[in-house]
């Protein structure tokens, strides 16, 4: 599986670029990257590929371009007329540079590098799954009013959440939607907070609301169903406890159903509108959107890709959504001059390049609006592998770490949480950071319904704790090496952004 990036805030280096009404061709340009090369020799044989077409979102417009797409050669998957982009299956190689020129189509461009037939998941390294014998033993450990295995969930003792569920455990009346692989609605600790109406299936671009269409393929699919218990597993008796325990938890499926589990473009779109439609107040994204790293301003489909999903989180926003996404695994320093993207496109041959993070975009996580988080371990260190950068990180929360050592009965740095299959595991990443931030934002909604996306993250930075960069040199792994560098101060640093959240405050 992929691994997510994230970059600084498009609203600050090129605000005009996510404008729902501006056209793109009045963007700057932002050469970094060589044009979109792989694969040219497969679409020259006309498989069949995805794209987005962008443009205004009145009826006459919309009508006047589908008439040409398909004169083009191109079928209607889903217009999502309200935000003005229209998925699009072609065969045709030169469908992308014709509907480009065709008058109203603000963007346009291929979704894949690959015929139709793999977002990638921010999880560091395999999953440990807990077995029966070590269940029991941490349920011997087990205090007065704990859930069975809380005494091995460090993470919620680091931000309070065990002391903040006492107080309020967040309303039903909200609900976070795990935009990832799929949720297992059917595990006991999720079971009494899914809200099923509130979940699809958006792989391909289209909603599929069929009963259990939510639902991971197969065990292999288990990292939303980890997130998922991270956010709302119910405090009732049974294995571990969300840090949000009284509030509603959705699925909505995006990720191909193969082993590659990827996040296309199209899927993303669906699923942040479908979300807005259905009253979800907050998204939960530990993924980049696939195929591309970042998505480069000089190639009109990658272009394309941050306008179609901009367009779609921006929508939610709108209607009250607040989203929240993972900074990545990289351990890089996102406000650098340049960084080296070789996993680009990850759905066919990747061609090594380097691109200047300021015009480059990794989507979601730096669309603007976007809460963006970084990963700490049991000490409140950055966590090893977790990326970083001044302006970049709005916040921080715990995503485990395999060398910050708790002292719990499992010994173990990452985050337990809860699997397919009535099962219990370990995971570490920003993708496992992210959910403890959405689990806090459902706490402020709850306690203040009348917050907006733009209020509840003024209240996640403000009821932060901020340790400030460290006193000397970083070395995560302790191999002798510095691995980064903080800069900022302990109002605001490229650690932590504004700080590790708090649920206990996030309640008082």
């Amino acid at each position: 599986m992929a691994h997510l990036r994230s970059r600084r805030r498009l609203a600050l280096a090129v605000p005009v670029v996510l404008s729902l009404t501006a056209s793109l061709g009045f963007l700057p340009g932002a050469a970094s990257a060589a044009p979109l090369t792989a694969s040219a020799a497969t679409r020259a044989d006309g498989p069949a590929l995805a794209y987005v077409v962008n443009t205004r979102t009145d009826h006459r417009t919309i009508a006047s371009v589908k008439r040409a797409i398909a004169a083009a050669g191109g079928s209607v998957v889903i217009a999502y007329e309200q935000i003005g982009v229209i998925v699009v299956h072609s065969a045709d190689p030169d469908f992308g540079s014709r509907i480009r020129a065709v008058r109203g189509v603000q963007s346009a461009g291929a979704t894949r590098t690959a015929p139709l037939a793999a977002a990638g998941t921010t999880d560091e390294g395999a999953v440990k799954v807990l077995s029966a014998a070590e269940a029991a033993k941490v349920s011997r450990s087990a205090a007065a009013g704990q859930e069975p295995l809380e005494a091995d969930q460090w993470d919620l003792r680091a931000i309070g959440a065990d002391r903040a569920a006492k107080k309020d455990p967040g309303s039903r009346k909200v609900t976070v939607a795990v935009i990832d692989v799929g949720v297992d609605d059917t595990h006991p600790d999720i079971a009494p907070n899914f809200s099923a109406s509130q979940s699809a299936n958006c792989v391909g671009g289209k909603p599929d609301t069929t009963y259990g269409a939510w639902r991971p393929v197969d065990a292999d699919h288990y990292h939303g169903t980890h997130v998922a218990g991270e956010i709302a597993a119910a405090r009732n008796g049974v294995g571990v406890a969300g840090v949000a325990p009284g509030v509603k938890v959705s699925g909505i499926t995006v990720a191909e159903p193969d082993s590659t589990q990827l996040f296309y473009p199209e899927s993303v779109v669906c699923a942040f509108v479908f979300a807005a439609d259905h009253g979800v107040e907050i998204t939960n994204n530990s993924y980049y959107v696939d195929p591309w790293l970042y998505n480069c301003m000089d190639d009109p489909d990658q272009r394309a890709i941050v306008d179609a999903v901009d367009r779609a989180q921006r929508y939610a926003q709108h209607k009250g959504t607040l989203n929240v996404a993972a900074a990545g695994n990289s351990n890089d320093d996102l406000d650098a001059d340049a960084l080296s993207d070789a996993s680009s496109p990850d759905d066919s041959t990747p061609v090594p390049r380097t691109v200047d993070p300021h015009k480059c975009f990794d989507v979601p996580t730096q669309l603007p609006g976007v809460v963006t988080v970084s990963s700490t371990g049991v000490t409140g260190a950055k966590s090893y592998f977790s990326s970083y950068g001044k302006g970049v990180i709005d916040v921080a929360a715990p995503g485990g770490d395999r060398f910050q050592i708790p002292d719990t009965p499992s010994k173990n740095g990452r985050i337990l949480s809860t699997l397919p299959n009535n099962q219990y595991g370990f995971l570490q990443g920003t993708s496992m950071a992210t959910p403890h931030v959405a689990g806090v934002a459902a706490l402020l909604k709850s306690k203040y319904p009348w917050a907006g996306p733009a209020t509840l993250q003024r209240l996640l930075k403000a009821e932060a704790d901020n340790p400030g960069c460290p006193a000397g040199p970083y070395d995560g792994n302790g191999d002798g090496v510095v691995d980064a560098t903080c800069v900022g101060d302990k109002h605001l640093n490229g650690f932590y952004g504004a700080g590790i959240v708090n649920a206990l405050r996030a309640v008082r």
